[in-house]
C-alpha cells in the first residue's frame, strides 16, 4: 500500500508540473517543503517525486543551507540536519512553540519563540547569546502571538503577529518602530530589496499577499479577487524568485484539506504559472524553498 501511494503521489505531482508555462521559474527545479500536518520536511525533485524525508512535527520554517543541510523549525525545536546522512548538526529546544528560524551571517541561529514572545540568537553550541522580549501586553495571546519572524541586516526584527493582524518591525531592544495592519492574521513578513515589506495573510480574514511601503501604505496585493477559482486558503511561507515571480505556500488546514494547490508560482501581474498539487504525500505545506542552480548564491536573509 505504501508503494502504491508513493506512485500515485508522484503521478499527481508530474501532472501539475506538466502544466508549466514559459513564464514559470519552477520548470526543472528541486525544492524543499515543510509539511506541518504531515510532520515532516521533504525534498521534492523536478518530476514531483519525494527523494528525501525527515520527521519534523508541526514543521514550519525551512531553509536550504550552503553546506548541504536543511535548517527547520519543528514544534518546540529548531534543527539543522545533514541531507547526506541525516545527522543533526544543530539543535535548540524550547518550552515555547517555534514557527520562525533563520541562520545569521555570523553563524548563530535566529529563533522566534511564539508563546514566549521572545526573539533569540542562539550560538552553534545551542546556548542563547541574545534575548529580546517583545511587548509584554501581548504575551497572553500565547500560541497565536506570532508566526514567522526575520532578523534584518540593520539589527532590527520583522515579526508577523497572527493574533494582532499586523506585522511589526522592532529595533534591537524590542521597541516597535514600524507596523502595518492587515484584515487578517499575518504569518510571514519579508523586507524586500526596494525597502518595501511583503506580508502573507492567513485565513482569519481574506488570505493573500500584501506589500507595504516604508510609510505603511499598501502598494500591491494578491488576493482571491485576483485569481480564478479563488485558490488561496491560508498564506504561509513565500520566496521571491530570481525572475521576479513569487513562490508561495498555501496551507490547506482548517477544513481545507485537498481543496487547493499546496504551492503556487505567481507573476507580479497576478498570473498563476505553476502549481504543486500532491495531496497524497503531503497534507499542509507551510514553507517552501527552491534549491539554487550551480553558481547561484543562497540568500539566507530575505526568503519567505
Amino acid at each position: 500500500m505504501k508503494t502504491m501511494l508513493s506512485v500515485v503521489g508522484a503521478v499527481l505531482a508530474i501532472s501539475c508540473f506538466a502544466e508549466e508555462k514559459s513564464e514559470s521559474y519552477m520548470k526543472g527545479r528541486r525544492m524543499v517543503v515543510s509539511d506541518y500536518s504531515g510532520g515532516k520536511v521533504c525534498i521534492v525533485e523536478a518530476d514531483g517525486t519525494v527523494s528525501w524525508s525527515h520527521p519534523a512535527p508541526n514543521s514550519n520554517d525551512v531553509w536550504i543551507m550552503p553546506d548541504n543541510a536543511l535548517l527547520f523549525a519543528a514544534g518546540t525545536a529548531v534543527r539543522e540536519v545533514s541531507i547526506a546522512d541525516k545527522k543533526v548538526k544543530f539543535e535548540y529546544t524550547s518550552q515555547s512553540t517555534i514557527y520562525g528560524t533563520q541562520r545569521l551571517p555570523n553563524g548563530n541561529t535566529f529563533v522566534a519563540e511564539c508563546s514566549g514572545a521572545k526573539l533569540l540568537e542562539v550560538a552553534p553550541d545551542g546556548k542563547v547569546v541574545k534575548t529580546v522580549v517583545l511587548t509584554p501586553g501581548d504575551n497572553e495571546k500565547g500560541g497565536a502571538y506570532m508566526r514567522n519572524a526575520r532578523a534584518l541586516p540593520n539589527g532590527h526584527y520583522l515579526v508577523g503577529h497572527y493574533a494582532g493582524n499586523r506585522a511589526s518591525e522592532y529595533d534591537a531592544d524590542g521597541k516597535e518602530v514600524w507596523s502595518a495592519k492587515l484584515p487578517t492574521g499575518v504569518h510571514s513578513v519579508v523586507r524586500l530589496p526596494n525597502g518595501n515589506t511583503m506580508l502573507a495573510g492567513a485565513d482569519s480574514g481574506p488570505p493573500g499577499l500584501r506589500e507595504f511601503n516604508p510609510a505603511g501604505e499598501l502598494v500591491w496585493s494578491l488576493t482571491n479577487e485576483d485569481l480564478a477559482d479563488k485558490p488561496l486558503k491560508f498564506m504561509t511561507g513565500f520566496q521571491i524568485l530570481p525572475n521576479g515571480n513569487i513562490l508561495l505556500s498555501n496551507w490547506v488546514g482548517h477544513g481545507q484539506f485537498g481543496k487547493a494547490p499546496h504551492i503556487l508560482e505567481v507573476t507580479r501581474d497576478k498570473k498563476v504559472v505553476w502549481t504543486f498539487n500532491d495531496h497524497v504525500n503531503f497534507k499542509t505545506v507551510a514553507s517552501v524553498q527552491v534549491f539554487p542552480k550551480k553558481g547561484e548564491k543562497l540568500d539566507i536573509m530575505n526568503v519567505h
